[in-house]
């Protein structure tokens, strides 16, 4: 009861994700091999402990990335090219990975300098505005919703707090595309969505806020450098690991 409990307070649209990652998985794996049938609608309301219209919801996004078809009156079936599909998605992972990791090199080159900035030039309210923002970052965090808002506004903070216009420019340029752990930047990926990797940003955010708070230059820079470099390797690795997936062949997902 403890469990379905906790899931009930879970925002739809994130219970509906995890569905579509699990069954994703299991359509790579070849566990469900192309052509096949997925379980029915209620089976997999018990399976994964929701309802009815989240399922709909996961199957609808699964449809969407060519993975699946709804036959009417038949039931829901893996698309029988899924080799295609997924090498689609694997094409559409890279660039967007691509794209976040070039952003990140922007960044590195520019924020860890404004975090020395903002240790030394902070004051009492631009402290505040930071340390509001990483709280919301953890607030968000524990209730299961979307960090990326929060986390921009952690980073849009320090760059006030530099007192030069030009960094907050920057960011504000940047938008959406600078946090791609935002579920709605063009450049997320199920990587950054994930609640380790979030976790694992939070407290890199804390050793940065914990260097501006002691007004101690260096111990900012490097933390925020620490922490956008890190960001960078995560990426990385994503790419690495993608590039694995586009050597899947038909075989492959056929088992």
């Amino acid at each position: 009861m403890a469990a379905l409990a906790e899931l009930e307070r879970t925002p739809r649209r994130k219970l509906a994700d995890r569905i579509v990652e699990s069954i994703r998985a299991d359509l790579l794996a070849g566990s469900i091999p192309p052509g096949h049938k997925l379980p029915t609608e209620m089976q997999l309301t018990v399976q994964f402990g929701v309802s009815r219209t989240v399922v709909r919801e996961a199957i609808a996004a699964l449809a969407a990335d060519g993975l699946v078809e709804s036959r009417q009156g038949a039931g829901i079936f893996v698309m029988p090219h899924l080799t295609s599909a997924v090498g689609a998605m694997v094409a559409d992972m890279d660039r967007r990975v691509s794209s976040a990791l070039n952003i990140l090199e922007v960044r590195l080159a520019i924020e860890g300098e404004g975090a020395a900035l903002a240790a030394k030039r902070h004051n009492p309210s631009q402290l505040a505005s930071i340390e509001e923002a990483f709280v919301e970052f953890d607030q968000k965090l524990r209730a299961g919703l979307a960090t990326g808002p929060s986390d921009f506004s952690f980073h849009r903070a320090i760059a006030e707090a530099t007192n030069n216009p030009y960094y907050v420019e920057m960011l504000d340029a940047l938008g959406r595309r600078a946090i791609p752990c935002d579920a709605t930047s063009p450049y997320s990926t199920d990587l950054a969505q994930n609640e380790h990797y979030q976790r694992g940003l939070q407290r890199e955010h804390a050793m940065v806020l914990a260097g501006i708070r002691a007004g101690d230059a260096d111990k900012a820079r490097a933390a925020m450098r620490e922490h956008l470099t890190l960001s960078q390797s995560r990426y990385q690795r994503r790419l690495y690991d993608r590039a694995a997936y586009s050597t899947i062949t038909a075989e492959d997902i056929g088992g």
